[in-house]
């Protein structure tokens, strides 16, 4: 694996600032109606595709995940000009602004999206996972998931076949503690949600998911066992989000105070902390990259408001493969 070298540390922190102040403007447009729907914000969990995304081959590599989808997409490679326009239904955007929120896709950098079936995603990994397999490409797919996900059937049937085929996936379940409201420890009879990997003999374990190194070293040996055919893994990223589930949760079920606490272990302060520490950049050289994120964060929100809407007749245009839909005959009658 490449070296946490003082320019990862770097990019890092201008990759992890900037897309926590994309977020913080995703919900200030939503709150000015102009991002519509759902909106499921990442705030603090940012060290989890900056992790994967420095263990992976981004020639060849692809990424699945659910509707919390805006971070991984950018970490891929894609540009996040076009994911602000697919947010606010903009012809620019990575869908031509018919996915929205839940669905950031891209073919080119291999992000299959974006699902808002919860676990919906999870034999899907699987099915890309085969296709690599099959066509020999020497690829591995991450399949990303939240905890509620994880008590989903679809994964135990995926994890059965997952393990009987040795397809090349990792499985990560981002444990942010709390499936939309309800906590971990009120969904199952344990709390280590990695331990269902033992049922099927899969290898498995957890990773402390607000630390980018560790994220990357337990990524890295994951990847590279799938690689050589010798199946998947699975890993409980275990983080936690600072906003609510979506923009419509007031967040009764738990206090400020815990939220606060868990602050103390942000991922974003603790690269700062080390880039400082190891001298690789002044305060001042950390505020000016705080500055560049500001600042593009602002030239994606012009890009989605100098963008047009998608013509309203396109509304059916990818809805049937058949052009010639009998369907779209009665439309028009």
């Amino acid at each position: 694996m490449k070296e946490f070298s003082k320019e990862v540390y770097l990019k890092w922190y201008e990759d992890m600032t900037m897309w926590r102040r994309f977020e913080d403007k995703c919900r200030s447009l939503y709150l000015k109606q102009k991002i519509r729907g759902f909106l499921h914000l990442y705030n603090g969990q940012e060290a989890i595709p900056a992790g994967f995304t420095h263990a992976m081959d981004l020639t060849k590599d692809s990424m699945i995940t659910a509707y919390r989808c805006h971070i991984h997409p950018m970490a891929m490679g894609v540009d996040p000009k076009r994911i602000m326009a697919e947010l606010c239904g903009k012809a620019t955007g990575t869908s031509g602004g018919m996915g929205g929120s839940m669905h950031i896709f891209s073919k080119e950098h291999r992000f299959y999206g974006g699902h808002g079936i919860v676990g919906g995603q999870i034999p899907l990994g699987a099915g890309i996972a085969f296709a690599d397999k099959y066509f020999d490409r020497k690829a591995v797919n991450i399949c990303f998931f939240g905890d509620g996900a994880a008590r989903q059937g679809s994964l135990h049937e995926t994890f059965n076949m997952a393990m009987n085929w040795k397809l090349p996936v990792v499985f990560v379940v981002e444990n942010n503690q709390y499936a939309m409201g309800t906590s971990v420890k009120r969904t199952a009879n344990h709390e280590d949600i990695y331990k269902l990997g033992l049922g099927y003999e899969m290898p498995c374990l957890a990773v402390d998911a607000m630390d980018p190194e560790k994220v990357a070293e337990a990524a890295y040996e994951a990847i590279e066992r799938a690689r050589r055919g010798d199946g998947p893994t699975f890993i409980e990223a275990r983080t936690y989000r600072y906003r609510g589930h979506s923009m419509s949760d007031a967040e009764p079920y738990r206090s400020k105070e815990e939220v606060a606490l868990h602050k103390n272990d942000d991922p974003i302060e603790l690269i700062k902390a080390r880039i400082l520490e190891n001298n690789w950049a002044t305060e001042e050289e950390l505020e000016a990259a705080d500055n560049r994120s500001r600042d593009f964060v602002e030239e994606c929100i012009e890009f989605m408001e100098n963008s047009p809407y998608p013509d309203a007749e396109k509304v059916y245009e990818y809805v049937y493969a058949q052009e010639d839909y009998p369907f779209l005959d009665k439309l028009e009658n």
